[in-house]
């Protein structure tokens, strides 16, 4: 029975969901773990150049995984061919491999994953299995969307978004206040059952300015590229960009993320993890140790780009 009266809920915007004929799920990597469970995948082939939070459902689940590697431009080294209920998981690193995943598409057809969880704006090519993550994109603490064709066979129950101070702490405080908190929240989507996305999730993915979001990031990433591509060694020239996730600056510069840190521009390190199945000579080694992805989303405008690029300068400059 719907409550009426009382104290008020937060009051938030009704509008629609980006990926609203999607299956909503409690997280992406659950996302994959469907796929494998529905499908009853036996093998599946992953990028080495990824966390090991892709892996966890293949390990739960009894699903053997080997690696593969990528190219300078994100591109797949080994000539694989797949057998019998196997697949292969391709990533649409930062949203600028959606050419390239669409030739994936003609040649794997319905063995092929993409993993668009880089790549929130890119919808999914019809009949191939596709994952995101609204998390990397938007205020929202959990939650996954998934494109497919084979549902499973029991009913889920829903999700409850425990896990949400440090998104709320942020608009009163800033970020180092709720770190841990956000490391916490993180932690908690670790060996998650399957789920259906939580109410308060989906509320929030219904109330978001998704054409605002777009323009924003595509703005701000054609902005840094203009001003930052003589310093960049990764070939950004060379990618489709759509609607990208940040923009990879590749510099050799070791020193050049902590003096981001010190002017308070916060830039992740990916998937350091995956370091202890690659060699050093390995392009994605370069990668983990070298591309720094700076912010270009829908909070932030050109007078930040800029705040952004005389950091940098300074920092390679030693200004």
């Amino acid at each position: 029975m719907k409550e009426i009266g009382g104290y008020f809920e937060l009051e938030l915007s009704r509008g629609k969901e980006y990926h609203n004929k999607a299956i909503k799920l409690n997280s992406a990597r659950n996302g994959l773990k469907y796929i494998l469970e529905a499908q009853k995948i036996t093998k599946v082939y992953l990028p080495a150049y990824i966390c090991d939070s892709v892996i966890e459902p293949c390990i739960e689940l009894g699903v053997d995984y080997e690696f593969y590697n990528i190219d300078e431009n994100f591109e797949i080294i080994q000539n694989i061919q797949l057998g019998k209920k196997e697949k292969i998981l391709a990533v649409n690193y930062y949203g600028l491999k959606a050419h390239y995943i669409q030739k994936l598409a003609l040649r794997y057809k319905d063995r092929l994953i993409v993993d668009n969880t880089q790549a929130f704006f890119e919808m999914p090519i019809k009949g191939i299995d596709t994952i995101y993550s609204p998390r990397k994109f938007f205020v929202v603490s959990d939650g996954g969307y998934l494109y497919t064709d084979i549902m499973l066979e029991r009913n889920l129950e829903q999700a409850v978004s425990n896990h949400t101070e440090h998104l709320i702490g942020r608009i009163t405080n800033n970020a180092s206040a709720f770190y841990v908190k956000y490391s916490k929240a993180e932690s908690s989507l670790l060996k998650q059952s399957i789920q259906i996305m939580s109410s308060f999730t989906q509320q929030i993915l219904a109330s978001i300015d998704y054409d605002n979001a777009m323009k924003r990031r595509k703005e701000n990433f054609d902005y840094l590229h203009e001003k930052l591509k003589v310093y960049n060694s990764l070939p950004v020239d060379n990618f489709e960009v759509n609607i990208p996730f940040s923009y990879p600056l590749m510099i050799k510069d070791a020193s050049l993320r902590k003096k981001l840190i010190d002017d308070k521009i916060y830039t992740p390190k990916y998937w350091e993890d995956a370091l202890n199945r690659i060699l050093s000579s390995d392009t994605e080694h370069s990668f983990i140790e070298n591309i720094i992805p700076l912010p270009i989303d829908q909070r932030y405008e050109i007078e930040d780009m800029n705040f952004i690029i005389n950091s940098i300068n300074k920092g390679l400059h030693n200004e």
